[in-house]
C-alpha cells in the first residue's frame, strides 16, 4: 500500500525517526541471530489447547473477511522515538514464544471468550482476536465480551471485526446498513465510517478491518463490485482517504484491504484461486493509488490479499510473495506499519500452500514474505501456525529475525490502540 508522503509531519523528521527504528530493529535482529547461534535458550513450546475457532461457516458473508487490513511503527508510538526504543528493548527482553504470540490474531465461537483464549491473552501466547456474527448478538454481549478480552490481554489487546456494511457487517445491530458500494461519494464514505467508528468504539472494537482499498470498477464481472467503493481509482483513493480518515479521527485504526489490490479478479479468492494479469505499472496506475492515499490518511495497518499475480511474481500468492509484500509495499510504497494477512484458511491459501494448505507452512511463508500479523480463522489453526512458526525460528536464524521486526511493528500498534 501506499505513501511514502505522509501527511503526518514533515519528511525529515519522518526520514529520522524511520532511521532510528531501523537502527533498533537491526540491533534487534543481531541480537536474535547471535542468541539463534547459540542455542537460544528458549524452552520448548507448551501443548496449546485448540477449543473450537470460529472459521468457515460460523456466519459469515461470503467474501467478508473471514478471513478478513499508516503510520509506521516508529512514527506512530505513542512518545515517538524514545517510544520506539523501549518497544525494542521490550522484545529483546521476550522469549520466542512471546514474540511469536504477537503475531496472530485468533477466533473463537460463542459470545463469551473461553478460557484458552483468555489464557493465551495473559501468557502472551496471541495479540488479539477477530470477531464474527456469532459472537455478537447484542451490544451489550460484545461489551462484556471485549472488557474480558481486556482483562486478559492487559489492556492492549487487538479487537478486530469486520464492518464493511450490508452483508459484510459482524455487527448486524450497528451501522453501515449500505455496503461500500452504496457510498457513491468521498463524503458519503466519511459519514459512513464516522459513525460505524462510533458504533464499534461503544461495544470495545479497537481494529476494524476495511475499507475495501479495491478498484472494482472497468472489471466486468469482478468479484468485489458489490462491496467497493464505486468509480475509478481517483475515486475510490478519495472515498478511502476520506473513511481513513474518520475512522483514525475516532479512535478505530482502519485496515486498507486486499493489498496490492482484487477488483481485477473474478474470483473471490475465499473460495478459489484467482490470478490478476497486471503489470507493476498497471498496478501502480490503478490499485495501488487507493493504497497511497490511505496510507496518506495515516493507515497503520495493511490487510495483503491471497490473489495470484504472475507477472510480480510467477510462484507465490501475494500474502506469501516477498515481491509484493516487501518490494511493492514496503520498498516501493514506503509503508512501516503492520501488514496483516488475510485469513490463512482461505482457499487460494489452501490451494498455494505445500503440505495440502498447512496453516503453519502458510504462516511460516507469509512471515517471510513480510507480514507480521498472521490471522488464523479456522478450526485448530491456532496451535498449528504457532509451532510452526516457532520451530521455524529455531531453524532459521532470518525467521527469527523475522519474527522480531515483526514483534516490534506490532507492540508499536497496540501501544496506540491502548492510548485512545
Amino acid at each position: 500500500m501506499p505513501r511514502r508522503r505522509s501527511t503526518h509531519g514533515p519528511t525529515a523528521i519522518r526520514r529520522r525517526r524511520l532511521a532510528l527504528l531501523a537502527a533498533a530493529l537491526l540491533a534487534l535482529v543481531v541480537g536474535v541471530a547471535v542468541g539463534a547461534s547459540s542455542g537460544g535458550g528458549e524452552a520448548a513450546p507448551r501443548a496449546q489447547a485448540t477449543g473450537p475457532a470460529a472459521g468457515r461457516g460460523t456466519g459469515t458473508a461470503p467474501g467478508a473477511t473471514r478471513s478478513p487490513g499508516g503510520k509506521a511503527a516508529g512514527r506512530t508510538a505513542a512518545g515517538g522515538d524514545a517510544s520506539a526504543d523501549a518497544i525494542g528493548a521490550r522484545v529483546r527482553r521476550m522469549s520466542l514464544e512471546r514474540q511469536v504470540g504477537q503475531l496472530l490474531i485468533i477466533s473463537f465461537s460463542g459470545t463469551s471468550a473461553p478460557s484458552y483464549v483468555t489464557d493465551a491473552l495473559r501468557a502472551g501466547r496471541t495479540s488479539g482476536v477477530i470477531l464474527f456474527g456469532g459472537n455478537a448478538p447484542s451490544a451489550d454481549a460484545v461489551r462484556r465480551m471485549t472488557r474480558a478480552i481486556q482483562r486478559a490481554g492487559g489492556g492492549d489487546a487487538i479487537v478486530s471485526l469486520d464492518q464493511e456494511g450490508g452483508d459484510i457487517r459482524t455487527l448486524k445491530f450497528a451501522p453501515p446498513e449500505h455496503g461500500q458500494a452504496g457510498q457513491p461519494t468521498a463524503n458519503a464514505a466519511r459519514a459512513s465510517a464516522r459513525t460505524t467508528a462510533q458504533a464499534l468504539k461503544r461495544v470495545g472494537v479497537n481494529v476494524t478491518l476495511g475499507p475495501v482499498a479495491d478498484v472494482a470498477g472497468g472489471t466486468p464481472g469482478s468479484f468485489m463490485a458489490s462491496r467497493a467503493y464505486p468509480g475509478g481509482a481517483s475515486a475510490v483513493a478519495a472515498s478511502v482517504r476520506a473513511a481513513v480518515s474518520a475512522y483514525k479521527a475516532a479512535g478505530i485504526e482502519p485496515t486498507p484491504k486486499h493489498f496490492p489490490g482484487v477488483g481485477g479478479a473474478t474470483q473471490n479468492t475465499d473460495f478459489g484461486s484467482a490470478a490478476i494479469g497486471r503489470t507493476t505499472r498497471q498496478l501502480d496506475a490503478i490499485d495501488l493509488v487507493p493504497y497511497r492515499a490511505a496510507l496518506q490518511a495515516g493507515a497503520g495497518i495493511v490487510m495483503v490479499g491471497h490473489a495470484r499475480y504472475p507477472r510480480i511474481d510467477g510462484e507465490r500468492i501475494a500474502s506469501q510473495s516477498r515481491a509484493i509484500v516487501t518490494g511493492l509495499l514496503r520498498d516501493q510504497l514506503g509503508f512501516d506499519g503492520v501488514v496483516m494477512t488475510d485469513s490463512l484458511e482461505a482457499e487460494a491459501v489452501d490451494a498455494a500452500t505445500p503440505g495440502d494448505g498447512d496453516v503453519g507452512a502458510a504462516a511460516v511463508r507469509s512471515l517471510g514474505a513480510g507480514a507480521d500479523l498472521l490471522l488464523l480463522t479456522g478450526p485448530g489453526s491456532f496451535p498449528l501456525a504457532r509451532r510452526a512458526v516457532i520451530a521455524a525460528a529455531k531453524a532459521d536464524p532470518a525467521i527469527r529475525a523475522r519474527v522480531a521486526e515483526s514483534a516490534v511493528r506490532v507492540l508499536a500498534l497496540r501501544e496506540r490502540l491502548s492510548s485512545r
